[in-house]
């Protein structure tokens, strides 16, 4: 089973036409599908919106406060049925009909990381985006092209590598490297927002991923991903 699991904050006016689109494109996979959607602590009517909507398997979590992007993804992880994950926001920009795409590379990959070819965001957000990934790549050593597209399959049992921390979710295919999974980049479309709000500026994600690179450095040099080569087992 495929779990679309969606982080959500204040999404009203596009979490259900998201989901419309979503069931488009997965009605036409092989294998059975949820969508998880973690509310969190909306103020505007998101969760009246999940309220109303039929006709699709749904499983929907409303947070009790505000606990960002990386607990809701968390507490989609934790409840999602599926053998595989696949992550999107809720605002819409990342395109349901890239997901058959990241589903096929799930082949011969544990993970399929999309990368934005054309960003569609205004011009402050897409410099500091290109900033941090430079930044990033640099001292993590690794050659992730977008870390903050959040549009990315992969197999459950990268996620019981991975530790949460507030801020995890900028970091999770770089945290899934480190567990020794393979991993794939794919460019993905990236739709202009059309409605809501963007919850991004540079106080909540320039100054506050700095703190948290060093200490993703840190876990790096630190991590333990012992591989099995063998077992044995004896009934008696």
């Amino acid at each position: 089973m495929f779990s679309i699991i969606i982080p959500a904050h204040n999404e009203g006016q596009n979490i259900a036409p998201l989901l419309h689109e979503i069931k488009e494109v997965m009605t036409l996979q092989k294998m059975p599908w949820e969508v998880v959607v973690v509310d969190d602590q909306s103020t505007d009517d998101t969760w009246e919106q999940l309220e109303k909507l039929e006709g699709l398997p749904l499983q929907a979590f409303k947070l009790k406060v505000r606990s960002g992007q990386s607990a809701a993804l968390q507490v989609g992880f934790r409840e999602a049925k599926g053998d595989f994950f696949i992550t999107l926001d809720g605002d819409g920009q990342n395109d349901p009909h890239d997901i058959p795409r990241l589903i096929e590379g799930l082949a011969f990959f544990d993970c399929v990381c999309g990368y934005r070819k054309e960003r569609h965001d205004r011009w402050q957000k897409r410099i500091i985006s290109k900033m941090a990934n430079s930044v990033r790549r640099m001292v993590l050593g690794d050659d992730i092209i977008d870390t903050g597209c959040s549009l990315k399959a992969f197999k459950r049992g990268c996620i019981d590598h991975v530790w949460f921390f507030k801020g995890a979710h900028r970091f999770l295919a770089s945290l899934i490297l480190f567990g020794g999974f393979s991993l794939k980049q794919i460019a993905v479309e990236h739709r202009p927002r059309t409605k809501g709000k963007s919850h991004y500026s540079i106080f909540n994600r320039g100054f506050s991923t700095v703190t948290d690179l060093f200490a993703v450095r840190w876990m790096k040099k630190r991590y333990i991903a012992p591989q099995i080569e063998a077992t044995l087992s004896h009934d008696s």
